[in-house]
């Protein structure tokens, strides 16, 4: 293959990449239609009270009665009392987005009226009621440059069905005839007005507040996550999908990492309002950012070793398996540096979570003058599953190491029988690397939630290549946090 065959093949490779990482997310969360209610409820509870704020103009104009001439008139002040929704729903419309249906809605006013018709003066107060008010609006999902989800009205239609007016003051025969004059005006105004108090409503406040859906989250001094949108929200006639990049990265030094996340294909499930399909590529990154970073080594001497455990860290506990320490180095301390030569990977399955790691086992003596002398190196191979939950919105974990093996990857001090340190390793993996890594763990991995939103009645799943986190929604206003 020539050179120029060859850009041409690496070219097609990395775009074959990209478009791969493009298309699969890292991390899924599905919005059910029992989520949609939820949310539902408290977007119209403010919607209400968005509504009830409303501000109609003043209107003014004049109509004819027959052999009476023109009559002039103007309403003022009008003033919401109050707007009530009683009965709407939301659905999703697949391949749009969202849909707000409201009906039966109604609303009462008050004003002042003022009429004026040759040498006649009139003016008075009414009270007004709006029935039968039918809203519909459909919302338009997206995302923006930096990830974050977007959200807009995209059409808005208000249809009133009844008005009925109450006037007092003078003139009240002029009811019938003053009311045909400014039915038709009003209804306009008012329908034109809640459009309009809708969009401004989603743009000022609902889209605010999606985007409060954290982009990165910054886990420690090492790492971050990046929970930006790779496509735009999708509906389906079940469910609202949000596909995320779910991926650890490096704070010092950003980079792609050298494998793609496989496809999700979430389970119909729709008993919770949220689900969260975590795959194996976002746990898989974490362990590659870890273990780029230096943070996947562990150094043991006797000073980590925990008070309650009989042993001490020393030649002389290891002569007893390797008799020449004791004429090599005698009665000195030992540290252990274990590392992983590759980043762990975790496998998921039906069956649960697991990994088997390879750990690089190195040992020393301490020297009189503090200076190390290795001894040997051992390779560590093993089983570990994994339980995981979710605490306070974090991801948390806590391992279980089963069987261990051993082999002799270099000796400095000579042979000796490797199967003679198994007790020794099981003592060092499981009562001090063991408690640190699940000690990390227990502080977790936050999921990317909004603002003042808690999780209950959660369920953990596991599927091929991906966990399953399903679980409903409360969401606390300011105050009462």
């Amino acid at each position: 293959m020539g050179a120029q065959s060859l850009a041409v093949a690496c070219g097609a490779l990395a775009l074959c990449l990209a478009l791969a990482r493009a298309s699969n997310p890292g991390f899924v969360v599905r919005i059910t239609q029992a989520g949609l209610d939820y949310a539902h409820q408290h977007g119209i509870a403010a919607l209400e009270k968005e509504l009830a704020q409303l501000k109609l103009p003043d209107l003014s104009g004049d109509f004819r009665i027959w052999h009476v001439g023109k009559v002039q008139y103007e309403i003022s002040r009008l003033s919401l009392s109050s707007f009530h929704l009683p009965y709407s729903q939301i659905s999703l419309v697949p391949d749009v987005g969202l849909q707000v249906s409201i009906s039966n809605a109604f609303a009462e006013l008050d004003g002042n009226w003022r009429i004026k018709m040759n040498l006649i003066r009139g003016y008075g107060s009414f009270d007004l009621r709006v029935e039968n008010v039918y809203i519909k609006i459909q919302l338009r999902l997206g995302s923006d440059t930096s990830g974050r989800p977007t959200i807009d009205t995209s059409a808005c239609t208000t249809r009133i069905s009844s008005v009925r007016v109450h006037f007092s003051g003078r003139f009240g025969w002029l009811y019938n005839l003053f009311y045909k004059a400014i039915e038709s005006r009003f209804r306009k105004a008012l329908e034109s007005k809640v459009c309009e108090r809708v969009s401004k409503s989603v743009r000022s406040e609902l889209q605010p507040y999606v985007q409060t859906l954290p982009v990165t989250a910054k886990i420690d001094a090492i790492a971050g996550i990046d929970y930006s949108l790779v496509a735009p929200p999708t509906a389906t006639a079940q469910s609202l999908d949000v596909d995320l990049k779910g991926e650890f990265f490096s704070l010092a030094n950003r980079s792609t990492v050298p494998f793609l996340p496989l496809a999700l294909a979430l389970p119909p499930d729709h008993d919770r309002m949220v689900y969260f399909g975590v795959s194996s590529y976002f746990f898989n990154t974490a362990s590659f950012v870890y273990h780029a970073a230096g943070a996947l080594v562990f150094e043991i001497t006797n000073s980590v070793i925990p008070k309650g455990i009989e042993f001490r860290l020393d030649t002389s506990t290891f002569s007893a398996f390797i008799p020449q320490l004791e004429e090599m180095y005698p009665h000195m301390e030992m540290k252990v540096t274990l590392s992983t030569p590759s980043a762990p990977f975790l496998n998921i399955g039906p069956d649960g979570l697991s990994l088997k790691p390879v750990v690089d086992i190195q040992t020393y003596a301490i020297l009189p003058n503090s200076t190390l002398a290795p001894l040997f190196l051992l390779s560590l191979t093993g089983n570990v599953s994994a339980v995981i939950d979710v605490k306070s919105g974090y991801i948390v974990g806590d391992l279980k190491v089963g069987r261990l093996k051993l082999s002799l990857k270099h000796s400095d001090v000579g042979t000796f029988q490797v199967l003679m340190l198994q007790s020794i390793m099981n003592v060092l993996a499981s009562n001090i690397l063991l408690p640190r890594l699940n000690e990390r763990l227990a502080e977790g991995f936050p999921l990317p939630l909004p603002d003042r939103i808690q999780l209950s009645n959660i369920l953990v799943g596991f599927h091929q290549n991906f966990l399953l986190l399903g679980a409903d929604v409360q969401y606390q206003p300011q105050g009462l946090r």
